[in-house]
């Protein structure tokens, strides 16, 4: 059954955005305004055969809602400069702290429900842990200029919702996805998931390379993360549309640690091959950024009602493997 609502989805032509594209396509929404830099070839059959109602280029979005003044009932906003090893700040800056307040700014005028993507990245080395409580936003300490600018701008939204001058959305939510992997990453380059690359490794090669421990705590391919589903991550945001909790920063991972060993044996095991791992040095200019543990805290989502499970690392990656990548289909 088509649904009415009309939604503003940034970021619609990247990994995540594309998905959620999909998924609320199959929910039964179709009035979808997405938005994005379009001119990247390779990203577009992320979302062509998906169903939307207006296509605007990311830097006309505001001109663009300014002129056609469109009734919008809720708002994605997923649009970020996600790469981790663009050490140059302004660009961040400009394209996930001044843009981000600019969506802000429109959905509290407007009085549109918002959704944003934060990152586990604004976590750093995770000495604070891995609690998503507003009371350590300000002492973090992340470790490239990517997990900076998501921390500078949970700080600026932690700052919009306090006090007698509080400005806000009716409902807002901050998302800190941890390892997102899954369909629709073909374009992402260095920057996709370690699956993405371990398959295609197999496939060249018959062999992994992970890396190596620097750390005397971790042996090698011991490292960990909260490694995420896409799906999950789609089913949380159009949860959190569907229903009305208090507003705030959530994590959002599995709440379960995994090692890079048993992600890539996932990985074989998907394909059908026994494992084969080699490990290699990280490279000089990340050694020092690189995170050996992360682990979302999921109780916060869970207390404000999230009941669904979440896949499993071998659940996930089977079914990314089997259904998208031998076939390299997209979602």
């Amino acid at each position: 059954m088509e649904k009415n609502k009309v939604i503003l989805l940034t970021g619609a032509a990247g990994f995540i955005g594309s998905y959620l594209l999909g998924y609320l396509n199959k929910q039964g929404y179709k009035n979808i305004i997405i938005v994005d830099d379009f001119s990247e070839e390779d990203k577009w059959f992320n979302f062509d055969s998906k169903d939307f109602i207006a296509k605007v280029e990311r830097e006309e979005l505001f001109d663009w809602l300014k002129r056609e003044e469109p009734e919008i009932d809720f708002v994605f906003h997923l649009g970020a400069r996600t790469d981790t090893t663009e050490f140059d700040y302004t660009i961040h800056e400009k394209l996930n702290v001044e843009y981000s307040k600019n969506i802000w700014n429109y959905c509290t005028e407007r009085n549109i429900p918002l959704v944003y993507a934060s990152s586990a990245a604004t976590y750093g080395g995770g000495e604070l842990g891995y609690k998503d409580d507003h009371g350590l936003v300000e002492r973090l300490h992340p470790l490239n200029p990517y997990g900076v600018s998501k921390n500078e701008f949970d700080k600026w939204v932690l700052q919009q919702t306090e006090g007698h001058t509080a400005s806000h959305p009716p409902f807002w939510a901050g998302l800190k996805f941890f390892n997102v992997y899954g369909p629709n990453e073909y374009h992402k380059g260095r920057m996709a998931s370690v699956i993405f690359h371990s398959f295609n490794q197999i496939k060249s090669t018959g062999k992994v390379k992970l890396f190596r421990s620097h750390r005397p705590d971790f042996k090698d391919g011991q490292q960990l993360r909260d490694f995420i589903y896409v799906e999950d991550v789609a089913k949380v945001c159009y949860w959190l549309m569907e229903h009305t909790i208090i507003s705030g920063l959530y994590n959002l991972g599995t709440g379960k640690a995994r090692t890079f060993e048993d992600l890539v044996k996932a990985t074989f095991a998907g394909i059908g091959k026994e494992p084969a791992i080699e490990y290699i040095d990280i490279p000089e200019d990340i050694r020092d950024k690189y995170q050996y543990f992360t682990e979302a805290d999921m109780n916060k989502l869970r207390n404000a009602g999230y009941k669904d499970s979440f896949y499993t690392l071998e659940e996930g990656v089977g079914d990314y493997v089997k259904k998208f990548l031998l076939l390299r289909n997209y979602y």
